[in-house]
This record gives C-alpha cells, structure tokens and sequence, in this order.
C-alpha cells in the first residue's frame, strides 16, 4: 500500500471516529435536553382533583432553611439531610385552604423526624385556619411523639394504627458530664467565662447539673410544657388530671388497657379510632372518592405547591425583604444551614443598597457562635436601619447568644411563646494537654523572646499571664453584649444585668421582660415591617446570596429526593443530644476565641 493510500486511510478513520464521537455527544445531549422538559412539564402538569384530599406529609426534620450539601452527596444520596421547609409546609395549607378543589386535608404524621414547640405552633396555626375555612383534617400516624401528636390535635379526627401508640413524656434537659473522664486522661480544661447561669462547659467541669442550671432550665421547661399540656387539654376536651395521669403513671395506664397503646390512647380520648391503613384509605374514600388507580382522590403536598408556585411569577420587586438565618454562626463565608458572619453581612449589605427593598426581615433560628461574626452581622444590621430601613426580627425556635446579638437592635422583635432566647452570656476554653503528654514520655521545651512568646500551645501549661488577658477579653465581650442589648432595647445596662448572665428565657417570659416586643409568627412580623416602612402592600421576597447556574439547576433537580432515615428509633434522643455539639464544632473559630453560644438551646 503506498505513502499516500495509508494516509487517506487513517484520514478517513480519524474523520469516522471524530463524527462518532460528535454525534454520541449530540446524542446525549439531545437526550438531556428532552429530559430536562420532561422534568419541567411535569413539574408544572400536576392534577388536582375536584374535591379531593391534599395529603400533607412532612418528612425528616422540619426547618427554616435547608442544609447545604454538595452535588456529590446530593446524587449519591450517602448522608443526604431529610428535611422539609416549614415555609412549604405553610404555604401548601394556606394555598389548600382557599383552593375550591381541595375539600378536606389528610395529615400524615409517620414520616416527621422533629419539628419543635415553636415551630409546630406556627404549622397549627395554619392548620387551624384550614380547619376554619370549613374544610376537614385526618391525622394519621402509626405511632405519636411529642412533636406529631401536637400536630394532629389540630385535626378534626385522630387516627392511630392498632399496633401504635401515643408516647408523651414531657420537656427535659439531660446532658452527659464529663469531668471525671477528662481527668482520668489527664487534660486541662481552662475555662473563662461571665455570668452564673451561662453553663455551656459544665459537662467539661463538673459530675452534675449545678443549682444555677437546674433554676434556668427550669425557668423555661416548665412554661413551655404547660403551653404544650394546656393546647391539648383544649383541644381534645380532655382534663388535666386525666392529661397528668397518662403520662406519669404510663405503667398503670397500659396495665389497665392490658399493654395495648392504641387502646389506652383511645381510652383516654388521645385519639378518636383505630384503624388499618387499607380502613384509612376506604374511610377517605368515603369523604372523596376513588381515581381510576384505585386510590382515594388526592395530590401529594409538594406536587400541589410546585404546581401553586408555579402559577404565581415572583415578585422581584416585592417591598419588605426576608432573610433567613439559620444555624450556628461562624466567622467567614459559609453555605446555607450556617450563619456566615461576612456571608450574611454581605446579603443584609446587598439589601440595603437595593432600593427597591423597603424593610428588611430578618428570620433566626440559631443558638449562637462566634462573638466576633455576631458582631459584624450586627454592625451591617445597624448600617440597614441607619439607611432608613426598618428592621423588624422574627425568632424562630431559638435566638439566642449569638443569635440575640444580632437581633437586639432591631425596630422590632418577634417571637412564638415557645422560643428560646436571651443567654446573654460569653465564654471562653482553652485545653492543654501537657500531663497526659508526659505520661506518655512527651516532653515540650523551649525558648522564646518575651514573656509570652511560644506559651499559648496545647502542649504546654496556660502562662497566669495569658490567662489573666483571656480573662479580661471575656469579661470586656461581656460588657459589649450588655451595652448592645441596652441599647437596642432602650435600657440602661443595669436594668439588662439581672436579665442576662447567660440566663435563657422563653419566648413568653422574654415578652414580659422586654426582651422581645410582640410574639407571633413569620407572617405577623412582615406585614408589621411593611407597615413600618410605609408599604400598603405586605408581600414579600425571600432574599439569598447568588448561587451558580450549577448549584441551580441541581437544586432545582434534587430538590424533592430526600434519603431515607434508617436510625433507628433509639439513637434519636442522643444523637439531638450531641448533634447541636457536634455541629457547633467547626463554629468555634472565633478570631478570639470568645463565644456567644448556646448548647441548651435545644427548642423541645
């Protein structure tokens, strides 16, 4: 074969091969592309029965602001946070309750990992109006915690699985102490810290829950179970005693009904039937109808929404503007589930300048973090009200250290009866571990040029020098904690003193002490801002930093897979007990070490 054949040869073999490969990428993005519509049609192609049952199942945690997490993990599904937004939640209700096809709701409550007392009472207010509208809801559950069964009281039915329960037990803080294991391996636990009540390092320092915690602790739960007892007893039109007696003498009740849960609950009029699941779908069938599949008339919540937001454009130009602040704050950029100090000042400075918003709301549900972020989130807050922008706070279940930092100054503060603020307190902790070195044969040695230099290591007993000057950082944090509070609520400093030393307060008591202006809901706060600003119209925009076309479009794709729970039941309590511990972990990066933060905070 000559020079010349060879080379036509492999020429039209590179163009074959080069045409192969074109074409299977046209191919898959042909593909794509059809599936893209596909997606998008049947995100908008939802159908709604005339006079069927919107069918209302929240799943995992119920929260203000999803999670962040990567697009890997998102595909892969490993570790995948079950969550479900609270605003979603709402809205499906509000949209259902003035929706003619929609006759009656089915509440399924299997699902529902936590929502918490303040934000379960923001979802039965909206319950409650549905409800008023004059439209029916069934609660269903296999089996009922505290959280599911405060839901499904605002249900016209009851309903529970003959093989379920209703499990109530009351509110309580039980942490694990660790003082004797921490001197067993010989670690050195420096803690600096203002105000007796602020007890966020007594696990580290002691074997036991100290007089000054019991009181706090006590100070909040006992209220909030009173407003969980209280709503039920009405609800239910049962008696508070027979309400006590179900759940401090749970032996004798079970003992009369023969170990059988359902029935006690039926018994002690907890829930109105028991019923099979195929007895749950012929009983809404009979309120509703059967489809052609053989299922009673229905559309699954988060279809219905896609399908209602769907129809209604965006108002970009909507006067009051609402961020949500959710998790621990850290110093920094961070994804949403955290509080960037630098990410949210840059969203609340990005509002400011925005003409078109008018008013700013601003949604906490945090315990707190860094001193150092809270203050710069504070300091932009200021610069928005400067501008002429009122600020109006709503407190979700919690907003407190760090998170009343930031919300102190605001025109106005919202909060549920069953929020957990205050906490006004400032710690600092600084472990070495230069005994359990030497144990181990390691010694540390040196040199340095001053008197402190080289002496703040972990490996190396605390100078009394830097202690001293640790010291005075936190007690000086402490002050400006106080003078910010004071000033944002238009007190004196010690009209604030007898109300912080970390001290954490319930929604209700915070009203009545002034920390908190008005308690209500989400909803309450924006038309409150709107009316501060001047606006006749209270719509609103929810406003959040940029994300890439990426992060978009796999938000958008992913954004109703959520993995399966497979804890199982019992690990439940601790891992609550731990996770906001664990969580916090990366919080503690505070330029000075100084923390305004809150680990009791955990909103029952």
């Amino acid at each position: 074969m000559s020079e010349s054949k060879r080379r036509g040869f492999f020429s039209r073999l590179g163009a074959f091969l080069d045409g192969l490969r074109r074409w299977t990428i046209n191919v898959f993005f042909v593909f794509f592309i059809v599936m893209l519509g596909f997606s998008i049609y049947s995100a908008f192609r939802v159908d709604v029965p005339k006079g069927g049952a919107l069918v209302l199942a929240p799943q995992g945690l119920v929260v203000e602001q999803y999670t962040a997490v990567d697009a890997l993990t998102q595909i892969s599904g490993s570790g995948l946070p079950q969550e479900t937004l609270l605003r979603d939640l709402i809205d499906t209700v509000d949209y259902a309750r003035d929706d003619s096809s929609i006759q009656s709701m089915l509440l399924l409550l299997d699902d529902l990992q936590h929502i918490g007392l303040a934000r379960a009472l923001e979802l039965s207010e909206a319950l409650r109006r549905f409800r008023e509208s004059g439209k029916q809801i069934v609660a269903m559950a296999g089996h009922y915690d505290q959280d599911k069964y405060l839901l499904a009281t605002e249900a016209d039915q009851i309903l529970l699985h003959n093989m379920g329960g209703v499990s109530l037990e009351g509110f309580a803080v039980v942490r694990n102490y660790l003082r004797e294991a921490i001197e067993k391996l010989q670690i050195n636990f420096h803690v600096f810290k203002v105000g007796s009540y602020k007890s966020a390092l007594e696990p580290l320092l002691r074997d036991n829950m100290s007089a000054e915690a019991r009181e706090a602790n006590r100070g909040w739960l006992e209220p909030l179970w009173d407003l969980y007892r209280d709503r039920v007893v009405a609800r239910r039109n049962i008696t508070v005693k027979d309400f006590n007696y179900y759940v401090n003498h749970i032996d004798r009740v079970l003992a009369g009904s023969g170990g059988d849960a359902a029935q006690a609950a039926l018994d002690y009029g907890l829930v109105d039937g028991i019923v099979s699941r195929p007895r749950l779908s012929e009983m809404m069938a009979e309120q509703v109808g059967w489809d052609e599949d053989g299922y009673f008339n229905q559309v699954y919540y988060k279809h219905y929404l896609r399908f209602k937001r769907g129809l209604v454009m965006p108002d970009n130009k909507a006067g009051v503007g609402l961020i949500v602040a959710s998790g621990n704050i850290v110093d920094g950029e961070q994804p949403a589930g955290s509080i960037g100090g630098d990410s949210l000042a840059r969203l609340v400075r990005s509002a400011r300048l925005d003409d078109s918003v008018k008013a700013l709301v601003l949604r906490i549900d945090s315990g707190g973090g860094s001193a150092f972020a809270s203050e710069v989130i504070r300091a932009e807050l200021e610069a928005l009200q400067q501008a002429g922008k009122p600020l109006v706070v709503s407190m979700s279940s919690m907003a407190a250290s760090g998170g009343y930092w930031i919300a102190a100054g605001a025109d106005e503060i919202w909060a549920s009866p069953a929020t957990l603020t205050g906490s006004i307190g400032i710690f600092g902790a600084f472990p070495t571990f230069e005994d359990l070195l030497k144990r181990l044969g390691v010694y540390t040695d040196g040199l340095g040029t001053t008197a402190v230099a080289g002496k703040l290591r972990i490996d190396r007993p605390l100078d009394p020098i830097l202690a001293r000057s640790i010291q005075s950082s936190i007690e000086n944090g402490y002050q400006r904690f106080i003078t910010v509070v004071a000033q944002g609520r238009g007190k004196l400093p010690e009209q604030v003193k007898p109300l912080a030393e970390g001290r954490v307060w319930s929604g209700m008591d915070a009203h009545e002490l002034g920390l908190v202006d008005r308690l209500g809901s989400l909803d309450q706060a924006i038309a409150s801002a709107a009316e501060l600003a001047g606006l006749s119209d209270d719509s609103h925009r929810l406003l959040r930093l940029p994300l890439s076309p990426e992060e978009e479009l796999m938000r958008w794709l992913l954004s109703s897979q959520q993995a399966s729970s497979v804890l199982p039941e019992f690990l439940l309590p601790l891992i609550r007990q731990w996770l906001p511990v664990v969580q916090a972990l990366p919080a503690l990066d505070d330029p000075r070490g100084i923390y305004a933060y809150c680990p009791v905070c955990v909103a029952p």
